[in-house]
């Protein structure tokens, strides 16, 4: 698995970095272009680099100052079938899903907290779906709001930013987790009210046998078991590029049902099922965010050992 690499490098330490480019076999195709960058102005330096190999460079790349004075640019190469790629690969121990691009996962984790008006109503949506899971005691409905929902982003920056110490982040993450349900349940909360003033629902929908879908409003020990073993793969499948995995957390992990069930209890007046539906909700955010830390840090414990050694 390799990453393309593409730098706008001042002129007076181009010598500088083609240098230490062209002498590591982790990296091919250095292609260097000078003049060629507009803004900022400098020279077009690209190169593909093995995931292995990537935070090496970032961090030496960091100390000539690049990142204030140029511009650092990655992304996924989808293939390389040369033989001079595999040569490449090859040259880099371990394998590539084991590495972590710190810079990479810390990019994608402040994208996560500018928030959008595309997140709310995506999370808005689902939990008006889960909402209507829970009147028809519907299990597929339920999956359908877990996909929607568009939450674990911002719960994997929040595991981000405590991993990595980074206020602003967990700042960022938290509030908009906070703003993000609760614009999502006061809207559900309005749709619930209509629904009700021309009777399609009632209590019952809620207090009655929902045989499919009470245990969104009875966590249990395996709620808190299966939000820690979704943090985990969650985490992991975003720091090892592993792009498909998360659809399996949003399928596993109960926010978005409790957000509903929250809703329907507030409109309708079932206090009992609300504090269960709130419950299940803090133990999935509790449970996905300390499993994503945990996570975070042992990889980077490892990864940092490895480097040790390899160095030794």
């Amino acid at each position: 698995m390799m990453m393309t690499l593409r730098l706008i490098v001042p002129p007076d330490r181009t010598g500088r970095v083609i240098a230490r480019l062209a002498d590591d076999e982790r990296l091919t195709d250095l292609v260097v272009l000078p003049g060629a960058a507009v803004r900022p102005r400098g020279d077009l330096v690209q190169c593909e680099v093995t995931r292995e190999a990537v935070s090496d460079v970032l961090g030496w790349l960091r100390d000539q100052d690049l990142y204030e004075d140029g511009s650092v640019v990655l992304s996924e190469v989808v293939s390389a079938p040369s033989a001079n790629a595999r040569a490449t690969e090859a040259a880099a121990p371990g394998a590539p899903d084991d590495a972590i691009v710190w810079d990479s996962v810390l990019d994608s984790a402040y994208g996560e907290v500018r928030g959008s008006w595309s997140l709310y109503a995506f999370l808005t949506l689902a939990t008006a779906i889960a909402a209507v899971a829970v009147v028809t005691d519907s299990s597929i409905l339920v999956v359908g709001a877990m996909v929607v929902g568009p939450e674990f982003g911002l719960v994997a920056a929040l595991a981000v930013g405590l991993a990595g110490r980074r206020l602003g982040l967990v700042r960022g993450a938290a509030l908009l987790l906070l703003k993000g349900f609760g614009l999502a349940i006061a809207a559900t909360v309005v749709l619930v009210l209509l629904a009700r003033l021309v009777g399609w629902v009632d209590l019952s929908d809620v207090t009655g046998p929902r045989p499919l879908t009470g245990f969104i409003w009875r966590p249990d020990k395996w709620s808190a078991v299966v939000a820690v073993l979704a943090g985990c793969a969650g985490v992991l499948s975003q720091t090892a590029g592993r792009s498909s995995a998360p659809v399996g957390v949003f399928i596993s992990v109960t926010t978005v049902p409790a957000a509903g069930d929250i809703a329907l209890s507030l409109a309708l007046g079932a206090p009992g099922h609300l504090l269960g539906a709130a419950a299940q909700l803090g133990i999935n955010l509790l449970g996905i965010t300390v499993a994503g830390v945990a996570t975070l840090l042992v990889q980077r414990a490892l990864w940092k050992t490895r480097r040790r050694s390899r160095a030794a």
